[in-house]
């Protein structure tokens, strides 16, 4: 069972970049959507910034309230958002086509831009293993994962609320 879960985990780390890269760079854009696939954006920021809160009020009930429920349950929910993020960023990405940077801080924009979209994909794996190592009990493991997990995922929300900011006046619709 522990290995068909890593391998699991393995496959859908793999999985979910390539996907999100096929869906990104596609010719043609599926038209299932309609309109409100434009608004999505406003939608992703809005969870990426609850995530932000909830992953910030994590790390404090764990490391100084000891209160490992309030901890699980708020991560558990940060997971929940993640996923539905992952969802509405595919919706939009393979119905609209990208909207372009036309501002003054371009550096600053393409240093969060693609910083974000890096990291995004190194700390999949990570959060699913800690996740696993929760689940499983494995508590020691899971403190050794999450050194890295809850730094990255952190700065990924951010700057994905960053990254939203800087480009929403130039969003199309």
């Amino acid at each position: 069972m522990k290995n068909n879960l890593v391998k699991l985990i393995t496959v859908v780390s793999i999985l979910i970049p390539i996907v999100v890269a096929i869906l990104l760079f596609m010719p043609n854009k599926i038209d299932l959507f309609g309109d409100w696939a434009y608004k999505l954006p406003h939608f992703n920021a809005i969870i990426n910034s609850l995530t932000s809160f909830f992953l910030i009020l994590s790390f404090y009930m764990i490391k100084y309230k000891k209160n490992i429920k309030a901890h699980q349950n708020l991560n558990t929910a940060s997971f929940i958002l993640g996923s539905i993020f992952l969802v509405s960023y595919i919706i939009y990405h393979s119905s609209v086509e990208s909207t372009s940077y036309q501002g003054d801080q371009r550096v600053i924009y393409f240093s969060f831009l693609i910083s974000h979209i890096l990291l995004s994909i190194v700390v999949v794996p990570f959060v699913l293993f800690a996740f696993y190592y929760s689940l499983t009990k494995q508590i020691e493991k899971h403190k050794k994962v999450v050194k890295y997990t809850f730094p990255i995922w952190l700065y990924v929300s951010v700057s994905g609320v960053i990254v939203y900011i800087m480009i929403s006046p130039f969003y199309l619709k």
